[in-house]
């Protein structure tokens, strides 16, 4: 066996790292059961703790967080009709139903079991794809590099609007604003408007807070969640019963094959991969009229595939430093924090490092089924917490995190600018999540055009010279193309 696998288990089953696991499954069954949280709002708060802690305990404790959110985003959507988190949404459609008749419990832990299952499968992906893809990765140069961050760009802004033209203006924004700064080739300042503490640029943490936090506290502030969080059924039987394994099996083997597959395209994200799962549960099912009614296959399907996505989205971001969705940018900026930068370059000079962020996700999965069918009876009663006494909580810690960053108040106030930018862009309905790719992948993205360009002297065949690079840009083109064919098709259907 490789010793740095051996190496990376022993990373990951330390007693700190694996505690650390478990507290972060824990917040993450918390903040994605809770309407109106997200995932990625959870692991913002989350940061500042993490500074101050070993790279090892800091990622366990994210990616428990990450896994734990997925699965509980399905308990509001089953018990209340209010999905967690977005991906929860088709997970709602027969869950409710069967909550309704008196299922809850049956229905929660069929969602339990599917997201572990299909964390397992993600798992088994991400351990056998990633180090092939990293070992592929190496032999990019910095051309081939330029055009797959193209491609991460363009897929990101193709998957996450609803309207072409709003998710380019919100990519064009973002790569804006990562010229703030010093130039990353010659080293001058660049619209820093004599501002010293704009000299260093503006930090990607920062932006994502005041991005993710702020539109989130004040749209909870107004809103009135407090009588529709109210448990008070009690639950039955949690564990699935035989006959409910023998229904479930081929739905959770659609949905964690269609989860972990989608999961390493960058931007098809876990509602993409869960609703998907769902129509092809239908369409194989023997009895496809209960659908939408109370089946169990309906929140089987759904379920594993929204876990097995959190596995997809972690090989591009460890084998390309590319993030699959928001949170794996925000896990980035976790890793570059502590100085560990995602790539192909980390399975090779810190590969033991790697393994261990892959069986650290690995036991996220064993303990956030373990935890959630514990303590599901009780950590429901979350949903009764009143907004006015969770909201103020949340926005003290926005405001430690980003001081936290550089010890510097002036990153305070950037906070609170993008705050009011991801309110006013949620106002026109702009989607954040290119504004905040292009924040993550803006600087590479630069730094490798302008090396590749000077070091070609200025000559742009260098682009389509390579294989890869050119494999890339057709890539980019398809998906533009896909994206302003699928925006006509809906202004017809519109207009039908």
């Amino acid at each position: 066996m490789n010793p740095d696998i051996l190496i990376g288990i022993s990373q990951a089953t330390g007693i700190i790292v694996l505690f650390s696991s478990c507290i972060g499954v824990l917040i993450g069954l918390t903040v994605g059961m809770i309407p109106g949280l997200t995932i990625s709002t959870g692991i913002i708060v989350l940061l500042p703790i993490t500074f101050v802690l070993p790279p090892d305990v800091s990622i366990a404790l994210l990616l428990g967080l990450y896994v734990g959110g997925m699965t509980g985003g399905s308990f509001s959507a089953i018990l209340l009709n209010i999905p967690g988190t977005p991906s929860a949404s088709a997970t709602a459609i027969d869950g409710y139903p069967l909550a309704v008749r008196g299922d809850a419990g049956r229905a929660l832990g069929i969602a339990i079991t599917a997201s572990f299952i299909g964390g397992v499968v993600s798992f088994l992906f991400l351990l056998f794809i990633a180090p092939i893809l990293a070992n592929f990765a190496l032999h990019f140069r910095t051309e081939d590099m330029f055009s797959i961050l193209l491609f991460g760009l363009t897929i990101i802004c193709s998957f996450a609007t609803k309207s072409l033209i709003k998710g380019l203006l919100s990519a064009v924004i973002g790569l804006s604003i990562v010229t703030i700064g010093q130039d990353p080739v010659m080293g001058t300042q660049r619209f820093t408007f004599g501002q010293v503490n704009l000299m260093a640029g503006i930090h990607f943490l920062t932006a994502m807070i005041g991005l993710f936090a702020i539109p989130q506290l004040i749209s909870n502030i107004n809103s009135n969640n407090n009588a529709k969080g109210r448990v008070k059924e009690k639950l039955s039987s949690i564990i699935p019963n035989r006959l409910d394994f023998k229904k479930i099996r081929s739905p959770i083997a659609i949905g964690s094959t269609i989860g972990a597959f989608l999961g390493t395209l960058p931007g098809a994200g876990g509602p993409i991969a869960a609703f998907i799962s769902y129509d092809y549960a239908k369409r194989l099912s023997k009895n496809p009229e209960e659908f939408n009614k109370g089946a169990i296959e309906g929140v089987a399907a759904p379920e594993s595939a929204n876990n097995a996505v959190t596995g997809g989205a972690l090989i591009p971001m460890m084998t390309l430093g590319i993030p699959g969705d928001p949170v794996t940018a925000i896990l980035i900026g976790a890793l570059i924090v502590h100085g560990l930068a995602p790539g192909p370059l980390m399975f090779l000079e810190r590969a033991d490092f790697a393994y261990g962020v892959i069986f650290s996700f690995f036991w996220a999965n064993i303990f956030n089924f373990c935890i959630a069918i514990l303590s599901v009876k009780y950590l429901v009663k979350v949903l009764a917490t009143p907004t006015y006494l969770l909201m103020p909580c949340l926005a003290v810690l926005c405001v430690i995190g980003s001081f936290a960053l550089r010890n510097n108040f002036f990153d305070v106030y950037i906070m609170l600018i993008f705050g009011l930018i991801g309110i006013f862009m949620k106002w026109l309905d702009m989607p954040i999540v290119p504004l905040l790719l292009a924040l993550v992948l803006g600087s590479q993205f630069e730094e490798n055009l302008r090396v590749a360009l000077t070091a070609s002297q200025g000559d742009v065949s260098v682009f389509v010279n390579s294989p890869i690079s050119l494999s890339f840009i057709i890539l980019s083109l398809i998906s533009v193309i896909w994206s302003l064919r699928t925006a006509r098709k809906k202004k017809r259907s519109i207009r039908a």
